[in-house]
């Protein structure tokens, strides 16, 4: 298993970034992301958004589908080379609904000069996999 990184930076960063997004704060949370980053999600999302301006779009309509959305951190890792690895459960009513949803997924970043260079959605084992070996095929670059 890879070496989890000693300085907290990234895993703040992350932490920022998901405090902004339980704000509804949508331009911070977009600043999180490199201008030229991606965003690979799953589930209803299921599609590829490239660039920082495309991202703030797909959190207007991410957003705008609820009244009321929280992210919680379940889990969070810095596994080093850039890559942190998140279990996310999201908490949410759908726009006139009284329904309520949780859904539980794994999120793997990848950062670059303290930015989001990309962010893809899995599920959780999946996530885990994933980011175990893109860390380390980074780490061997």
């Amino acid at each position: 298993m890879p070496e989890e990184s000693t300085t907290p930076e990234l895993l703040e960063l992350v932490g920022r970034a998901f405090e902004a997004a339980n704000r509804r704060d949508l331009d911070a949370v977009a600043s999180s992301f490199a201008e030229d980053a991606t965003f690979d999600g799953r589930a209803f999302l299921g599609d590829h958004f490239e660039g920082r301006a495309a991202i703030r779009s797909l959190l207007e309509d991410w957003f705008g589908g609820y009244d009321e959305l929280e992210f919680g951190l379940e889990e969070v890792r810095d596994l080093g080379n850039g890559v942190v690895f998140a279990v996310v459960v999201q908490n949410g009513r759908p726009a006139g609904s009284g329904g309520h949803l949780r859904q539980r997924e794994g999120w793997v970043f990848v950062w670059a000069r303290d930015l989001i260079a990309r962010l893809t959605t899995y599920e959780v084992d999946e996530a885990r996999a994933a980011a175990e070996r893109l860390a380390r095929e980074r780490g061997q670059a």
